[in-house]
């Protein structure tokens, strides 16, 4: 074993691991995750403290390999063909648009534009076309993982976001296949081979190849991801079998030229990203592959982008900035005319015409990848290639993003949550279904000084029960949501299906904003993570009362308490809204002997509370005690 690699080894992982921490302070700055570890990387790399000598860092390939495999995979998982039917039309105008128009225009102008480009003015007319195509190629490129990231951070659903999803996926299964042809073509003219029938029978034979071995690959992949092992085993196995793709890539290149006097040159990329669609789309193991990547995938992509910014140098990426700029504004220029003529040949709605290019503009794994594969390969011209490459892709990390949440936002497709109502000062709670649990729940909670509501979704008028107010709504829509006028209810309960308790918490969660929704759940999986989405407070009847039983055996007192047993004791929630609280520690206040402060959370987080502990305004305080005293504690928190 060679020592120098071991310590080197272990060298790269402490610099990618310091490059996770500073990458978080960057996203505290509204930075890219990845723009942080590349320039860790750089700091790291021969630029600056020079902790990886670029000597060394061709002893680290092996990482890129590993990587690449992850990342192609990634890219494979999210084409799943079930969720882009409805959308197809659509997906295949403005993925023809986005391809052809990109690819093309911006591949002719960097031919015309190469004399303005320092690495490439002095090149051969031929190799002048060949890196423009790459740069075409790369240009096509998009960002899955980062369409996701905007689109869950908005809750986004409709036909806009539809659209852009199912390109962003199905243009980085097709970038890697023209990726695939183009790098072919690219090093048979360097290495001045003739484009002869020869060569595109060979071309064809190796896609046909890689494209067999995908599913071959994905076959395998079932194995493992079929046994009873634990996920991290499993993770290890993913791993491995991706990097096996680099693996027998390799030995085929390096064993055929003897036989066929022409090497076969296999696509890892195109393999991985095979495989992946076949695990996808024809296996049921689809759920638990793409749960064990979302595992993988953070810790794969600190060592890849870290790498690759210890490959760069400073002072050449401060050199090309202004190039990468040029560049950039021409990649967008071709994604408007893309959109445009993608929207156009679809017949979308207009209102997309001009905003359809916004969500393919962030770049990352993928096009960093392909960067990577063609700096290895042409070592004179490559690494000016890549970094010109990076600084477009930082750019595009830092454009992209918020672009696309213009986009959604405009079309009105965000889901985001309603601000929470300002307290009132009365304690409103409504009640969704009318049976005989809200009848009782209303009734219990207007002895405890509520004013409870009870909704019943009926076209037929209902009388007020026990002295209840009984509301009748036709149907569960935003307008008779909007009919109730929710904006001051405390908490909303409801006791309808599974399906009816989504539509109304969906509905009060982005209309409404109301703090605590509380929802009894009856069963169905399906809507169990929907709920946890939504942040709802589950109670699920089949196992509240084995838990109740559980604590009445093992604390019979307070649960006596907390159920209300007790008449002379009670348990409650009070939020902080008392200016002159703001800042107090609770030894400082003036409570009762006989109330106790049970906990307190801020922000969703249960605060360890002692007579230290600082209130703040918004804090839940959970208070247990008398109830004359309970309330007179309640007053002086929330005046």
């Amino acid at each position: 074993m060679d020592y120098k690699f071991i310590i080197l080894l272990i060298g790269f992982g402490i610099v990618a691991i310091a490059g996770n921490q500073i990458a978080k302070v960057f996203q505290r700055l509204k930075f890219p995750l990845i723009t942080g570890l590349i320039i860790t990387g750089i700091i790291a790399g021969s630029s600056l403290l020079k902790f990886i000598p670029a000597k060394e860092l061709p002893e680290l390939s092996f990482l890129n390999d590993l990587a690449l495999a992850i990342i192609a995979f990634s890219a494979g998982s999210e084409l799943y063909l079930k969720e882009l039917r409805s959308r197809i039309n659509s997906i295949k105008w403005m993925t023809i648009g986005q391809l052809i128009i990109t690819f093309v225009l911006s591949s002719v102008v960097i031919f015309y534009a190469s004399d303005y480009i320092p690495f490439m003015a002095e090149l051969p007319s031929n190799v002048k076309m060949i890196i423009a195509v790459l740069f075409g190629v790369i240009f096509v490129a998009r960002s899955p993982s980062s369409a996701i990231a905007v689109i869950n951070e908005l809750r986004a659903n409709g036909p806009f976001t539809k659209t852009s999803m199912g390109v962003t996926v199905v243009k980085d299964v097709l970038v890697i296949v023209l990726f695939a042809i183009c790098f072919a073509v690219a090093k048979a003219v360097i290495n001045g081979e003739e484009l002869g029938f020869t060569f595109l029978l060979f071309l064809l034979i190796e896609l046909i190849l890689s494209f067999a071995l995908g599913i071959v690959l994905g076959k395998i992949l079932q194995v493992p991801l079929s046994l009873k092992f634990k996920g991290y085993i499993k993770g290890i196995f993913i791993i491995m079998l991706g990097f096996g793709a680099y693996v027998l890539a390799t030995f085929v290149k390096d064993n055929t030229e003897s036989f066929f006097n022409h090497e076969i040159i296999l696509e890892p990329l195109l393999i991985c990203i095979i495989a992946s669609f076949y695990v996808t789309n024809y296996t049921k193991n689809r759920i638990e592959f793409i749960e064990l990547l979302k595992k993988i995938s953070p810790t794969i992509y600190i060592i890849f982008f870290t790498l690759t910014g210890a490959s760069l140098s400073l002072q050449t990426l401060v050199e090309v900035f202004w190039i990468a700029l040029a560049l950039f504004a021409l990649r967008l220029f071709t994604m408007v005319l893309g959109g445009i003529f993608g929207v156009v040949a679809a017949k979308d709605d207009k209102k997309y015409t001009f905003i359809s290019w916004m969500p393919y503009i962030t770049q990352a794994g993928v096009a960093l990848g392909l960067t990577t594969i063609i700096a290895a390969e042409f070592p004179g011209w490559g690494y000016e290639f890549q970094t010109i490459i990076i600084a477009i892709i930082v750019i595009n990390q830092l454009v992209g993003p918020p672009l696309f949440k213009y986009a959604i936002n405009l079309v009105g497709e965000s889901h985001l949550k309603h601000k929470t109502p300002e307290y009132d000062g009365v304690r409103d709670a409504v009640i969704f279904g009318l049976e005989s649990q809200s009848i009782a729940l209303a009734g219990s909670l207007k002895s405890h000084g509520w004013t409870p509501k009870i909704i019943a979704v009926t076209n037929e008028k209902v009388k007020n029960t026990n002295d209840i107010q009984v509301v009748c709504i036709k149907d569960i829509s935003l307008k008779s949501i909007q009919s109730l006028h929710l904006e001051n209810a405390e908490a909303i309960v409801c006791l309808m299906s599974d399906k009816e308790n989504y539509a109304i918490s969906e509905l009060v969660y982005e209309h409404v904003g109301t703090k605590d929704i509380i929802v009894r759940y009856n069963g169905s999986r399906h809507f169990l993570d929907k709920f946890n989405e939504l942040g709802v407070r589950i109670m699920d009847p089949s196992s509240a009362m084995i838990n109740l039983l559980d604590h009445f055996v093992r604390s019979p007192n307070a649960t006596s308490i907390l159920l209300g047993l007790d008449s002379s004791q009670d348990s409650i929630d009070v939020e902080i809204r008392n200016q002159d609280i703001h800042g107090m520690t609770l030894r400082d206040l003036r409570f009762p002997t006989d109330v106790i402060v049970l906990s307190v959370v801020r922000k969703g987080q249960v605060i360890i509370s002692h007579g230290y502990t600082r209130l703040r305004l918004g804090d839940i305080v959970t208070l247990v005690g008398t109830i004359q005293s309970l309330e007179n504690v309640r007053f002086k928190l929330e005046s």
